[in-house]
């Protein structure tokens, strides 16, 4: 039993490293044409954006290892992208030194549009792959999204509305 929980690990461990190299290389390409298409004053090559990426990865995998670790843990399943935006956070602190500099700088070379890119590619794949299972889901999933949709549109643009007002902008 032992053994096959570690040959699913393995195989876990195996599959996110694979993911976070092709969506690192796809992130990394799709934020080149972006700001090619944009006309932005710098376009970054994707060998530039490799340190931004890097550190990226490192924060992936640290949050996977604590998820994991915590997993066995808590009576409860928490997300690992809670974990991602903690130890991001935390690391973007003043008092993290040099690092939260670093990350700054590296950061800001990589639009959040083109970080969307492979998350959207995969959504659209794990759509595709099941999309017997929404069919059964029927007109109740539909109504659910729209509302989803709706709401989430008009929620955006009354925190819009308020923070600009509250900033004088508008």
């Amino acid at each position: 039993m032992k053994e096959k929980k570690t040959e699913n690990m393995g195989k876990l461990w195996a599959t996110r490293i694979k993911v976070l190299l092709i969506s690192g290389l796809l992130a990394s390409l799709a934020n080149m044409i972006y700001e090619w298409r944009t006309g932005a004053a710098t376009i970054h090559m994707p060998w530039e954006v490799f340190p931004a990426l890097l550190y990226m990865f490192l924060i992936v995998i640290v949050s996977c290892i604590v998820h994991d670790l915590l997993a066995k843990v808590l009576p409860f399943q928490v997300p690992v992208i809670l974990y991602v935006a903690l130890i991001t956070t935390i690391l973007s602190f003043p008092f993290t030194g040099w690092f939260a500099t670093t990350m700054a700088t590296e950061f800001a070379k990589i639009g959040l549009l083109p970080l969307c890119t492979p998350i959207l590619a995969y959504a659209g794949i794990s759509a595709g792959k099941d999309l017997d299972t929404f069919k059964e889901q029927g007109v109740a999933i539909v109504c659910t999204a729209i509302l989803a949709f709706v709401g989430t549109y008009i929620g955006s643009a009354i925190i819009a509305e308020i923070v600009l007002r509250m900033t004088h902008v508008i």
